[in-house]
């Protein structure tokens, strides 16, 4: 350790001077420490001295003990290298003998095969003269596997005379066997008892020989067999559409009275399946030239009777070689088509005979699982060749005829449909929708059933775009039956042109047309979804039914209008019953007004019947589209009146406020609670109009202008001016008004001609005989607006007297705003109203 380190180590080993007394103890203890650490490295020393020595003594004997090794491994070596040529030369003649019999050996084999060849070839030569089938078809496999050895020796002339000899003999049994095979069906296999065991013989030795000889000896008895169905088929007499059926039905007797002569072929073979296939094959090609030979359009019930027998053979073959154990399936094959044939009913479909198929497939299904296993090849055969649709496709390009059957089937029904209905829904109904619609798609449905049945591709895709025709044609049907307006001269002349008068029967055949439409839009959307399942992928994209989900929405728009207008029609009576209130000679305020009462009692009577058979969101509709008319109409209609006195303008801001319930209460008559809180809203928007109408015709006359850019910010001079003459100012007076007014409003641009109302999507407003000119609704949503800026400071006492004099003789709630309003605004630094408070 350092200096510094070991000063403190010192002094804390003695702190004190007491402690100075362990000094001597601690050298001792040191000093014996020392002696023995030099002990140690003495020995350590001695130690390492004597190790060296041994150390390089060891790595000497280490040296030699390698050199030794390496001497003996030279000598082993030397040692291997002798005995592998010792062995070489001792192996060099057994290697000889080795190969040697290694050839004398495979020379014995091939003399012993060749003996075998030559001897079986002769044996099959006689058994080919002799039509020995049986012994030839095993013969013939012994051969054919001899010949395999001598692959490697062809070159050799002995063998190829061999083989040419054995290919002559395969020709000879060729001839033979189809020499044979011609002979069945002519009859003699009754007339001679061994020749269907010879010709089962003979089919083993078809398999003996190439694959090509059996597919061609298959042909060729396929083509024999269909010979004379050519003959019969192709002469006039049965050349016909109508006799399609008596095509399948000799194929059918064909199979049953052949099938235990058929049975001589191996079930491998497949003869009844490849001999169904050029059956399908050739009769497609006839009804093509039958149907390319019309020169009319073909009978719809003869095209459709051969495409559905067609059909069911089609489905009846794809079951027979689609599954099932061949003993089986031949038996049931048979019977059923002996009792498709008996079929009387013209217009069962293919899905009947399918569901059989299901049934019995589905008994026999436990018990045949072993035979199943059996018979893989055949199933796998039966599976490569789809006879779905190999004959029936043929009639695709001929069935317009049949698409348009049904469209004018469908449309006289539909008339039929509309005529007959009663426009009332039955009692009990819980869907309140016309039974005509139910009708209309139960025959569509069964339309595409019977379609579907047929055919997937071109004709179901035809007959879609027929059904939306349909479904357009309905809708027009609905449309054309809601209530129209008045047209023509006498209408016009007697201001009732664009009226709907609709009566409870009305109201009620109308809500039933919207639920219909309602339950059209849907239905078609699922019939759209339904074809494109079903029908071929190709055309999947294309099934489409929104244009007619257009023209249904279209219908149910119209007709909520039409209540609407309707309901506006019944008001006509109580607005001018409004306007013929002697407002101006009323002396006090009483209860609501007749005309109000008139308002409820129509809602009451209508509401209740729209809000049990609308659906909310049309009921909300409705709300909203008559609350847009009624409130802008009943703003107008106080233009229309003439004088009105400060009590007649009370009562009618009483009648207002009346008619404000009435239009809220609306929701609880239609018994529904949902309604959104936007119609709260836009009723109290487009009352408070009227409300702040009547609250500027109240106002003094020194005050009305001030009163009416504060209450109506947006109104024009000519709405000013029909203020005054409703308030039963002098012309002179008016004018000085007028004056201050365009005054203090320099910014109002005077309309050159009267504007009209106008509220989006809502019926317009019925003209009357009046002659009074009608301003435009104020846009404006509030019931303050802002004060205009050329407006002179008043101050407080001033508009305290303004609204006491407002709120002379009404206690309303819009008096009761308006003073809140003014009282709140004195606290304010800014705002509208805080210009009328400055001094």
């Amino acid at each position: 350790m350092d200096k510094s380190s070991a000063l403190e180590y010192i002094n804390q080993m003695f702190p004190t001077e007491a402690s100075l007394s362990g000094v001597e103890p601690l050298m001792q203890k040191i000093q014996s420490e020392i002696r023995r650490v030099d002990a140690g490295i003495l020995a350590a020393v001695r130690q390492q001295s004597n190790s060296g020595t041994k150390a390089k003594e060891d790595l000497a004997a280490a040296t030699r003990a390698v050199q030794e090794l390496m001497h003996k491994i030279h000598e082993i070596k030397t040692k291997a290298e002798q005995s592998e040529t010792m062995v070489q030369e001792i192996c060099r003649d057994i290697k000889k003998l080795d190969f040697a019999k290694k050839h004398i050996t495979t020379t014995i084999t091939a003399l012993h095969r060749l003996t075998m060849l030559v001897s079986a070839v002769e044996q099959l030569q006689i058994m080919a003269s002799k039509r020995q089938y049986k012994e030839a078809a095993a013969q013939l496999e012994a051969v054919n596997q001899l010949c395999s050895h001598f692959e490697a020796y062809r070159d050799v002339p002995k063998i190829n005379e061999i083989k040419v000899k054995f290919k002559n003999i395969k020709k000879i049994l060729k001839s033979h066997v189809f020499s044979d095979f011609s002979s069945l069906g002519t009859g003699k296999e009754t007339e001679e008892s061994n020749l269907l065991q010879q010709l089962s013989d003979a089919c083993l030795v078809v398999d003996a020989l190439e694959p090509s000889v059996r597919e061609e000896l298959v042909k060729n008895f396929c083509s024999k067999e269909l010979t004379s169905y050519k003959q019969i088929f192709e002469g006039a007499e049965l050349a016909k559409l109508d006799k399609t059926e008596r095509r399948y039905a000799w194929i059918k007797r064909r199979l049953r009275t052949n099938e235990e002569i058929w049975k001589i072929f191996p079930p491998a073979w497949h003869v009844d399946y490849l001999l169904c296939i050029q059956f399908c094959k050739l009769t497609r090609t006839q009804i093509v030239d039958i149907l390319n030979s019309l020169k009319e359009k073909p009978d719809v019930g003869t095209l459709l009777m051969a495409l559905q027998r067609t059909l069911e053979f089609e489905e009846e073959l794809a079951e027979k070689f689609g599954g099932g154990t061949i003993n089986s399936r031949n038996t049931e094959f048979g019977s059923d088509l002996e009792a498709a044939d008996e079929e009387k009913n013209n217009n069962q479909i293919v899905s009947d005979i399918r569901r059989k198929y299901e049934k019995k497939f589905a008994g026999q299904q436990g018990g045949n699982e072993q035979e199943k296993d059996k018979h893989k090849d055949l199933l796998a055969t039966g599976a490569g060749f789809n006879f779905r649709g190999i004959i029936s496709s043929c009639f695709e390009p001929h069935l317009a005829v049949y698409v348009e059957l049904e469209e004018k089937t469908l449309m006289e029904h539909l008339e039929k449909l509309v005529q007959e209905e009663t426009w009332e829904t039955e009692e009990g109904s819980q869907t309140n929708i016309l039974s005509s619609s139910m009708q209309v798609f139960l025959i569509i449905r069964r339309s595409l059933k019977r379609c579907s049945a047929l055919t997937k591709n071109q004709t179901l895709f035809s007959l879609f775009e027929v059904f939306k025709r349909i479904l357009k044609a309905y809708a027009t049907k609905l449309y054309s039956r809601l209530p129209k307006g008045g047209t023509g001269l006498v209408a016009a002349a007697t201001g009732t042109d664009g009226q709907i008068k609709t009566s409870d029967r009305d109201e009620r055949m109308i809500c039933y047309i919207v639920n219909t439409a309602e339950y059209c839009h849907q239905t078609s959307g699922e019939l759209a979804e339904n074809v494109s399942k079903i029908i071929d992928s190709q055309f999947a994209d294309k099934v489409d039914m929104s244009d007619v989900q257009d023209e249904f929405s279209a219908v149910i728009t119209k007709a909520l209008l039409t209540l609407v207008h309707g309901i506006e029609t019944k008001f006509d009576a109580e607005m001018i019953a409004m306007t013929r209130v002697p407002w101006a000679t009323l002396e006090s305020v009483g209860d609501q007004s007749e005309y109000v009462n008139g308002i409820n009692s129509i809602l009451s009577s209508s509401i209740p019947v729209f809000g049990s058979l609308l659906s909310p969101t049309y009921f909300q509709f409705f709300l909203d589209k008559l609350a847009a008319s009624l409130g802008p109409r009943f703003y107008l209609n106080i233009y229309r009146c003439k004088h009105i006195s400060e009590t007649g303008a009370q009562q009618m801001l009483l009648d207002t406020q009346a008619v404000k319930t009435v239009l809220m209460d609306i929701p609880a008559l239609g018994k529904k609670t949902t309604v959104a809180s936007s119609y709260s809203k836009f009723v109290n928007r487009e009352m408070s109009k009227a409300e702040a109408l009547l609250k500027v015709i109240l106002s003094p006359i020194e005050s009305v202008g001030d009163t009416y850019r504060a209450l109506l910010p947006e109104g024009t001079p000519l709405e000013f001016q029909r203020i005054l003459d409703l308030k039963g100012l002098k012309k002179s007076d008016q004018q000085v008004i007028m004056d201050d007014f365009n005054k203090r409003a320099p910014a109002i641009k005077h309309p050159s001609v009267t504007p009209t109302v106008v509220v989006n999507s809502a019926p317009p407003t019925p003209t009357t005989s009046s002659t009074v000119p009608i301003p435009t609704v104020p846009a404006t949503t509030s019931t303050v607006g802002a004060v205009a800026s050329g407006a002179t400071a008043l101050s407080r006492e001033d508009v305290l007297t303004r609204a006491a004099a407002l709120g002379r003789g009404a206690a309303t709630t819009g008096f009761k705003r308006f003073l809140a309003l003014t009282e709140a605004a004195k606290d304010r630094k800014d705002g509208p109203f805080r210009k009328l408070f400055n001094p």
